[in-house]
């Protein structure tokens, strides 16, 4: 599949689509291929990574994705704002 660069931006979720079906999507700028997208498939970088992990020199993420709850409200914090805080302490190293 073509796409050109435009059309790749507006329709992103149309290019992901054709990947995951198995086709390579080829960018183009003005009818010239300047990429291409494929899907990733198992192969020495994906067992090298599962190799690395199983050896303990690759972790996951730390914490797990945050869930999202519903009603859930950040906690109001009295203070300044973080920046300025950062830059008194800054400037007072000096």
């Amino acid at each position: 599949m073509r796409m050109g660069l435009r059309e790749a931006n507006q329709k992103f979720s149309r290019a992901i689509r054709a990947v995951k079906a198995g086709r390579d999507v080829t960018l183009t700028e003005r009818g010239r291929p300047i990429a291409v997208i494929k899907a990733l498939r198992a192969g020495p970088g994906v067992e090298a990574f599962a190799r690395l992990r199983a050896e303990g020199r690759l972790t996951g993420p730390l914490r797990p994705k945050p869930i999202r709850r519903r009603g859930w409200r950040p906690v109001p914090i009295r203070g300044g704002p973080l920046s300025a805080t950062l830059r008194e302490d800054r400037d007072a190293d000096r």
